[in-house]
């Protein structure tokens, strides 16, 4: 099955959230619509757009960028306090209002996983299912499970990283050197690197606001206002069947999801062999069919 796609631009306050609905050429009117949630926060849509292929079963597919990166408006000067999850669904819940969907489906990536489940806690009476994929249900796991990913890295590179870390050169060429290798082994394995991977990453470190903020330089050092997030505690309000889905490999390693599985009471889980944290682009036959069929089955 074809689709059509559609961008725009949806008023959010003062600034604007881009959008990217995919519309199936021959609807299935059963199907809700499903949300396609990125990560981050500040790595934008274009790495999530294999999801697109969902729309091939006959369902809507919306991708957007969030407030403050790619298409969206970005807001290099506004204090740090301005970036917040609340913020974030807002602008998720402003955006099913001006769409006009009264049913819906959440696919979550990384940051989008933790936001869904931020969504989810709220309790909105649209929302028919969430995946949350290789996403941490709290940065002190994920911080947790990053030292000690990179605890098994070749030796010394740890040790180096620190080093650099302290002295704030987390820029310098011989600390990405170990970044990449962290990365190759726990974030993206394919290669070469798929090019809607390396769009989202050009336009975070062309305009890195949100995602340095928020998180810090890098997916393991997390210095960020997001340095103590959790959402633990408020797991047992989510009230909608969930997914949980990591990589073999990934930096979401399964301490750090595994509260999703015991605080959400109607869940399950896949782990996807030989894949890491991009797990969907690394084997997307694999996750497309997972994701797709979960969503299928709670359409109701």
């Amino acid at each position: 099955m074809s689709w059509t796609v559609e961008e725009r631009n949806v008023q959010f306050g003062e600034h604007e959230t881009w959008v990217r609905i995919s519309q199936p050429d021959n609807p299935r009117p059963a199907m809700s619509p499903v949300f396609v949630l990125h990560g981050g926060p500040g790595m934008a849509h274009n790495y999530m757009l294999p999801f697109e292929q969902l729309a091939a079963d006959g369902r809507t597919v919306i991708h957007y960028d969030q407030l403050g990166c790619g298409n969206s408006t970005h807001l290099p000067e506004v204090d740090s306090s301005f970036w917040t999850p609340s913020l974030f669904v807002d602008e998720f819940f402003n955006l099913v209002e001006a769409l006009g969907f009264d049913r819906y489906h959440l696919v979550g990536q990384s940051w989008g996983g933790m936001l869904t489940a931020e969504i989810a806690v709220r309790q909105p009476e649209g929302l028919r299912s969430l995946s949350i994929l290789n996403s941490p249900a709290s940065m002190e796991l994920w911080r947790e499970a990053a030292a000690r990913l990179r605890s098994k890295l070749p030796a010394g590179m740890d040790e180096e990283m620190r080093l650099y870390e302290e002295n704030g050169q987390t820029s310098a060429p011989e600390y990405l050197k170990c970044v990449d290798e962290f990365y190759r082994r726990h974030v993206c394995m394919t290669e070469p690197t798929p090019q809607v991977f390396l769009d989202s990453v050009a336009q975070m470190e062309a305009e890195p606001t949100v995602y340095h903020t928020m998180n810090g330089p890098n997916e393991f050092h997390v210095i960020g206002t997001l340095r103590s997030w959790s959402i633990i505690d408020r797991l047992p309000k989510i009230n909608r069947p969930a997914l949980v889905l990591a990589g073999e490999h990934d930096e979401a390693t399964p301490e750090t999801w595994q509260p999703y599985l015991d605080g959400i009471a109607d869940v399950k889980s896949v782990v996807v062999e030989g894949a890491s944290h991009c797990a969907h682009l690394e084997k997307p036959d694999i996750v497309l069919d997972a994701v797709g069929q979960f969503l299928a089955g709670n359409d109701a």
